[in-house]
């Protein structure tokens, strides 16, 4: 059997590798337009930073390793230029000879990732304006960075390259501006989230932009000026465009493969196109996604790496083993903060039509007792028929990786917050609680889902503060540190004794620092004849944290 594999970065490399392993007779022929395979791709922005020091620890293989080890012809700075489906055969760009040629195969694998979005405005191929995608752009930016290291940087686009970016910027000691067109940095979270991330970003002296579209650039004496809407303009010394990225598809469309309704190359669940003999990975193709059904694309190294496992097993078995999708877990090192994501955010499910609540918990990563515990806010996206998990994000410091983890192998198994409830982790003090932050979500959701508590969003508060009665139930201390307006101090310590001071037929929201103690509140409320309380969800941290 021949083999050629289109891409040899994640999902190539797995599948290439893969099919060795399988077939140790077969022709496996791998071919990369760039210069190098199998690089850390996620690793690029921290080599810039010099967090990474050493290039060469970004290369896991080589093109003369992989062969070495492998025995399989890597043929680098080799464009495809063409795929005749009809003859099983591709044509071929030598781009150090020049020189084109053909090569058949009897099964084809496409992993052609994708490509950045750079849209045409005006000055965007100025000198010092770049995008990250490959090696090549790392080289050019790390040089013009390092030569600009006290100067000023602009990032386009606050998705997770641009925030590592920004961060690794600001480390070799930059000006950094991050500017978003969207209302928040970081679109696959959900607002509340988002605003704890856009505010650790300003407190570690980034100049945050939100709302706020680039029109174009122009060359100045001082470097580029940014050209903003609203006729605002920042100045800069060097450009990162960020603005996202879109599946490569040039060769599949030309091959008449088929895409999908997410513009990414359409595969079955075997990882197969529409041509029996071509199958696809990566970046480039769409699949659906298991929570809402709906077709999507996902840019990560994860599942194009377990992907590439998945394919090599079916273009060398016949389709023997089904791809189940991915649930998009990520994560992402902002300055001092871990920012974790899974499953789907609730605005998605919403425009999905997905009936969900929301809930919203901000717990000690370790035991509060043994020190250096750090806040970690968790929230839950779930369905209030069975429980069904569908969705968890976390901001946090340490143990925030875990946590991810464990929830997001509840969800890609389609577990409910029953599990969470009854998940048995390590415990000991430096490492966790003897209720973990996992299991405390789950308790505070399943209350939610029982209708034993019953609460108000920071968001509907708002337009509901002349009609009810809104009491602080943490210490006085805390109070006067800060509170929401309006509101009226009884701790929950203090509020039997002081239960006739409030009314009992007027609707009633509690809240606290968490959600803990209002919960408490509530409950003795009820119980005392009150008929209408809520509380608080997230408590002050929350309301605070979405300011």
């Amino acid at each position: 059997m021949k083999y050629i594999v289109i891409g040899a970065v994640a999902g190539g490399a797995s599948t290439a590798a893969r099919l060795r392993r399988l077939e140790e007779k077969a022709e496996i022929i791998i071919f990369e337009k760039g210069e190098y395979i199998s690089y850390a791709n996620c690793g690029l922005p921290y080599y810039i930073g010099n967090v990474i020091t050493d290039r060469n620890k970004l290369f896991v293989q080589t093109a003369a390793s992989f062969n070495q080890r492998f025995n399989i012809d890597v043929r680098v700075q080799t464009e495809v230029i063409g795929i005749d489906a009809a003859n099983k055969q591709i044509g071929a760009l030598d781009q150090s000879s020049g020189k084109t040629y053909f090569e058949t195969y009897d099964k084809l694998v496409l992993s052609p990732g994708a490509e950045p979005i750079k849209p045409p405005l005006a000055g965007i191929s100025l000198p010092g304006i770049f995008t990250l995608r490959n090696v090549a752009d790392t080289d050019y930016i790390k040089a013009y960075a390092d030569a600009n290291k006290t100067g000023k940087a602009v990032v386009v686009g606050g998705g997770f390259i641009g925030l590592e970016m920004a961060e690794n910027l600001h480390h070799l000691g930059m000006q950094v501006s991050v500017v978003e067109m969207g209302n928040q940095v970081m679109a696959p979270l959900d607002f509340t989230m988002a605003n704890l991330v856009q505010k650790h970003l300003v407190h570690k002296g980034i100049d945050l932009h939100l709302n706020s579209g680039v029109t174009g650039f122009e060359k100045n004496n001082e470097g580029i000026k940014v050209l903003l809407k609203d006729n605002a303009f920042i100045d800069a010394d060097m450009v990162i465009l960020s603005i996202g990225v879109r599946p490569d598809t040039r060769l599949a469309t030309q091959a008449g493969i088929k895409l999908g309704t997410a513009k990414g190359i359409w595969v079955n669940e075997y990882l197969q196109t529409s041509d029996p003999s071509i199958y696809a990975v990566g970046d480039a193709i769409e699949f659906e996604n298991p929570i809402t059904g709906m077709s999507m694309n996902t840019y990560l190294a994860g599942p194009a790496n377990k992907q590439g496992r998945i394919c090599a097993n079916n273009v060398h078995g016949g389709n023997v083993e089904v791809y189940k999708g991915a649930i998009n877990t990520a994560i992402v090192k902002v300055f001092d903060i871990t920012v974790a994501t899974a499953g789907t955010a609730s605005k998605n499910l919403k425009n999905a039509g997905i009936e969900h609540v929301v809930s919203t918990t901000h717990s000690g990563s370790h035991a509060g007792y043994y020190p250096g515990a750090q806040k970690m806010s968790m929230q839950l996206a779930f369905s209030p028929s069975n429980g069904t998990l569908y969705g968890a994000q976390i901001v946090g410091y340490e143990g925030s990786d875990k946590r991810i983890e464990m929830l997001s192998a509840v969800i890609k198994r389609g577990g409910n917050i029953q599990e969470l409830t009854e998940i048995e982790h390590a415990y000991a003090p430096p490492f966790s609680s003897a209720k973990d932050p996992v299991n405390i979500a789950g308790f505070v959701a399943q209350n939610l889902m029982s209708g034993k508590m019953k609460v108000l969003y920071w968001d509907q508060l708002a337009s509901m503060q002349n009609n009810i009665e809104l009491i602080d139930v943490r210490s006085e201390t805390e109070f006067n540190a800060g509170h929401i307006p309006h509101a009226k101090n009884i701790s929950v310590d203090d509020l039997r004794a002081r239960i006739s001071e409030l009314n009992p037929e007027k609707k009633t929201v509690v809240y606290c620092a968490v959600g803990q103690r209002g919960y408490l509140a509530q409950q003795i409320l009820l119980q005392n004849g009150f008929k209408d309380v809520l509380n608080l969800s997230g408590g002050y941290t929350t309301w605070n944290g979405a300011q």
